[in-house]
């Protein structure tokens, strides 16, 4: 996976923040996130729904794992961090998980944007977390 991400960070970065590979085209952001743990910097490029020119959302489908991401524990770790988007390049932003009714509203823009989100969520037990980024 991580020659899979790295290309894929790649292309994002060669294209402006298009990505063909396996049809992503503009959908993706590069999550910065740091170790919670080890401190270490990491980037992880993530499906993302842009809600307003200053928010994005995040799901922590782990593709229907029964666990969340290890970049999830990192960004509730280290709230302040920096994407990258096709429109803003690099961008401030703090890290909040919704929860209730939004983090529901926020799940629900993720599987009508892509049946592979049901199919996440119907692999696994959890409630899948949706994190708000806002711009700072």
């Amino acid at each position: 996976m991580p020659d899979f991400n790295q290309q894929i960070i790649d292309e994002f970065r060669a294209n402006g923040g298009s990505v063909e590979t396996a049809g992503f085209g503009r959908g993706l952001v590069l999550v910065h996130h740091r170790g919670a743990r080890s401190g270490t910097e990491r980037v992880n490029p993530l499906a993302a729904v842009r809600t307003s020119p200053d928010t994005w959302l995040l799901a922590a489908s782990a593709a229907g794992s029964d666990k969340n991401p290890d970049w999830y524990h990192n960004l509730l770790a280290h709230p302040e961090t920096v994407i990258e988007t096709p429109e803003d390049g690099a961008v401030d932003v703090h890290v909040t998980e919704l929860e209730g009714d939004a983090r529901d509203a926020g799940w629900a823009r993720f599987t009508a944007m892509s049946e592979g989100f049901k199919g996440y969520e119907a692999k696994t037990s959890r409630v899948i977390p949706v994190l708000e980024l806002t711009r700072r």
